[in-house]
């Protein structure tokens, strides 16, 4: 039995963790970092944010070939798909990352720990390791970070075959005729619209009114419009009942829901049908009852606004916590937490963590909704801007969607949340970021140059529409 003793010991190698690691190294700490999986990175890197934004942007060029090229006079006959390529494009990129995130660990003397991760003691983890043996690493500190997994639904049964997550529905080796999704968040927006892209015919069945729960409704619902006309199907307010098989082959499997309003029932067929009804934090096996680490109703380690659980030594960060369930947000506080500990002021801005959609337009937010505000009594002013009065998007062809702006009402004027829908919405929503992290108002916005002719601009004439002084297109 090994006893190795380290400053840190994080369970989990995914953003926060690999992230909180090297910040803890460079500060001075002796760290080692617990990894059950063979490469590192956790669901993000390997089967998440990396190899889904890969295939958007493969399936958005053969989409675009397809349809759009055209329209700049650049003429393409018999295009055709390899998905064999596409996929492996894929794999090449995660796993380039993959190793990157081997690179630092050994440029920064991070000790890899290979083995499941289990806390038998405030101070104790036993790793067992893929052949069953079992060895218990010492640590003054040690951080949970073990991330999130699919959340199931009552009367479906996931096999991984035809009733698929979004790890299965990366890595499907042929073209679907007609995919069910079940969810209507980010995760099957994605995919669906990966696959909608290739040819298949694709169909969301959502529990509420809106897609996207929890983003600004008029943009949800002008994306929903959006998706509409790509040909992606919607039944909203509708709840799953079930999924049974059928003696076709084209399409084996049918979905059975029910209208929320009234339960009038309905069934479709498939051939696959992805469960994508969001994430749930993933502690089974982690010990957390031995020690008596409390959690929440929904599953969540609570911790204090340091990080810290029950126990004083123990920390927990990313999905695990309260909070939005993303790569950034689980950086920012990996990060935090290593400063903390080391005696620094770590701290995360929970009112500036931004959050992207990459259908195509994207969606990108940050701050508050206006339902949001509405519900909380807070006066506001709203200012919006369209970008098919932009020169830059009429030039790329891609004028879909809007900026808005929310800025308290006088005399503060700070801004309060950025929304957008449109081209390249991930990129763009960087700067609305900066501007609230710093307090800025929608006159600051309004007064900083934007180089012509760029998509930002839509975020300055959206500011100037605050006070009523856009231009006019």
């Amino acid at each position: 039995m090994s006893s190795e003793q380290f400053d840190i010991i994080i369970i989990g190698s995914g953003p926060g963790g690999y992230v909180g690691a090297v910040r803890a190294a460079q500060l001075g700490f002796k760290v080692g970092v617990v990894e059950k999986e063979k490469t590192l990175g956790g669901t993000c890197l390997n089967v998440g944010c990396i190899p889904s934004k890969a295939l958007l942007d493969s399936s958005e060029h053969y989409s675009f070939t397809q349809h759009e090229l055209s329209q700049h006079g650049v003429r393409v006959s018999q295009v055709a798909l390899d998905l064999p390529t596409m996929m492996g494009r894929k794999e090449k990129i995660v796993k380039e990352l993959t190793l990157g995130i081997e690179f630092l660990f050994k440029k920064n003397q991070i000790t890899r720990i290979s083995g499941t991760g289990r806390l038998i003691s405030k101070e104790q983890v036993e790793v067992t390791d893929s052949a069953g043996m079992k060895k218990t690493f010492l640590a003054r500190f040690i951080v949970l970070a073990t991330g999130s997994v699919p959340n199931s639904l009552p009367g479906i049964k996931i096999d991984r075959q035809r009733v698929i997550t979004s790890t299965e529905a990366l890595t499907l080796s042929s073209v679907p005729n007609h995919l069910i999704v079940v969810g209507g968040g980010v995760i099957g927006l994605e995919l669906g619209s990966v696959w909608l892209r290739l040819g298949a015919q694709v169909s969301v069945i959502e529990y509420s009114p809106y897609i996207c729960a929890g983003m600004d409704q008029s943009m949800s619902k002008r994306l929903l419009q959006l998706l509409k006309k790509q040909g992606m199907k919607f039944y909203l307010e509708s709840k799953v009942t079930g999924v049974e098989p059928t003696q076709s082959s084209q399409s084996p499997l049918q979905v059975h829901f029910e209208s929320v309003k009234d339960q009038q029932k309905q069934s479709i067929d498939g051939d696959f049908v992805l469960v994508a009804t969001g994430r749930r934090p993933y502690s089974e096996g982690l010990g957390l009852e031995t020690l008596g680490i409390s959690c929440d109703p929904q599953g969540r380690v609570l911790v204090d606004d340091h990080f810290q659980t029950n126990i004083n030594n123990i920390y927990a960060i990313g999905d695990l916590i309260r909070g939005p369930m993303l790569a950034h947000k689980a950086e920012e506080e990996g990060v935090a937490l290593a400063e903390i500990l080391a005696g620094k002021p770590g701290h995360v801005n929970y009112e500036t963590v931004p959050g992207v959609i990459y259908t195509w337009p994207e969606m990108a937010s940050v701050g508050a909704t206006e339902e949001q505000l509405k519900s909380k009594g807070i006066a506001y002013r709203s200012g919006t801007f369209n970008f098919t009065a932009n020169g830059r998007a009429k030039a790329m062809g891609f004028t879909e969607g809007q900026v808005k702006i929310l800025a308290e009402s006088a005399p503060s004027d700070r801004i309060l949340g950025v929304h957008i829908l449109g081209p390249r919405a991930s990129d763009m929503i960087a700067e609305a970021v900066v501007a609230m992290e710093f307090g800025g108002s929608s006159e600051d916005l309004a007064r900083s140059f934007h180089a012509h002719p760029t998509l930002s601009e839509v975020i300055r004439e959206a500011a100037l529409a605050v006070d009523g002084r856009a231009r006019q297109a």
